[in-house]
């Protein structure tokens, strides 16, 4: 697919273009299974009270987009611009924002919440009834000049002084999701044991944070030497390269035969779910944190009688305040999952880059809007 730039009529969220700059800009398009470009599509308006229009200076490339243009999440439909992350500052918002105002520098939280449903109550507000994952799914998403943001005052976060801009994209989505779906969820705990499945950006982010809890064995799964090795540099207590199939004898001559007690699943396919259940330890929890698109088997048939927990998440972002005042304090780097960036207009650059991280060793990329 090349970077040519395409005149794309609105769908979703968006309306036709007027033909002057300032209604147009341009954006990540998803046309369907392998399918993507660089187009120029109307810029968003305000269709609600409580939206903001956010103009990005930053974003990034998730491995849920990945999945999507593999055709992985029926939810997201061709016409749709792509991405759930980024920072920027506000064009305009509508008459029910109370918070924000235009000029705002603000993160974009990848979740947005009404703050009022019975699941923004729970603070479940990935399941919010009016709100969820819809940035760059079932509405249009952050990699883009422009981004309309929904259930604003709820759903954006006001950037400290003198942050950093690129360390804060990864507080979109990728810290809170390693945090909340693969540390909290997994129960980890002071002197524990946890396997990480996957030493990709989402499996070095739960790395990162499940440090708070200083477990004593930390140890990171992948078939990539070079990410073995960043995960080593991340504070891993050991490293199991997978290639030889002999992980699970390797996780349990470092746990004397016990297993661990937090299997944190962070690829989403069948094979790395189905090591996490042969590396827990009677009693622990296997929590997911990757996209699945295909069935996993799930074998009850060694698994009835160990007394486990299994854990599912769509991230909440409950964490973002709290990792927030971490980045601002020094106590937390997340540029340290950063290795390349790009401009949007080389956004399919970046997606050949991020999509081939064995070979290029991408972990976050930062696109400059």
């Amino acid at each position: 697919m090349d970077n040519n730039i395409q005149l794309v009529t609105g769908s979703g969220d968006r309306r036709q273009p007027k033909g002057s700059p300032e209604t147009t800009m341009k954006a990540l398009v998803f046309h369907g299974p392998g399918r993507k470009s660089l187009d120029e599509v109307p810029k968003p308006v305000i269709q609600f009270p409580t939206d903001a229009i956010v103009r990005v200076t930053k974003t990034t490339i998730c491995g849920t987009d990945l999945h999507i243009l593999k055709g992985d999440v029926a939810s997201c439909t061709p016409g749709r611009i792509l991405g759930h992350e980024g920072v920027g500052v506000i064009d305009s918002v509508g008459s029910d924002v109370t918070v924000f105002k235009t000029g705002d520098h603000v993160l974009i939280s990848c979740i947005s919440a009404c703050g009022r449903c019975e699941y923004c109550r729970k603070q479940m507000f990935s399941h919010c009834t009016s709100g969820g994952w819809m940035l760059g799914n079932t509405i249009d998403g952050t990699q883009a000049e422009y981004v309309r943001t929904p259930h604003a005052d709820n759903s954006l976060y006001p950037v400290p002084k003198h942050a950093d801009e690129e360390a804060l994209v990864m507080l979109s989505d990728i810290l809170p999701t390693g945090f909340e779906c693969g540390v909290l969820n997994g129960k980890v705990q002071p002197g524990s044991s946890v396997a990480i499945v996957g030493s990709g950006p989402i499996g070095l982010a739960a790395l990162l944070t499940a440090q708070f809890y200083s477990p004593a064995q930390i140890i990171m799964i992948d078939l990539d030497a070079n990410r073995l090795e960043t995960a080593k540099r991340f504070g891993a207590t050991h490293t199991v390269n997978s290639s030889d199939g002999r992980a699970t004898e390797a996780v349990m001559m470092l746990t004397q035969g016990q297993g661990v007690d937090t299997a944190i699943e962070a690829v989403g396919m069948p094979a790395t779910f189905e090591l996490c259940e042969t590396l827990i330890a009677p009693g622990g929890t296997i929590a997911n944190i990757g996209v699945h698109g295909t069935k996993v088997d799930l074998h009850l048939e060694y698994l009835w009688d160990r007394n486990l927990t299994i854990t599912t998440r769509l991230v909440d972002t409950v964490s973002t305040p709290m990792l927030l005042k971490l980045v601002d304090a020094d106590r937390l780097d997340p540029k340290r999952l950063i290795t390349h960036h790009f401009s949007l207009d080389h956004i399919i650059d970046a997606y050949e880059t991020f999509g081939n991280a064995s070979k290029t060793k991408a972990l976050k990329v930062i696109i400059n809007t």
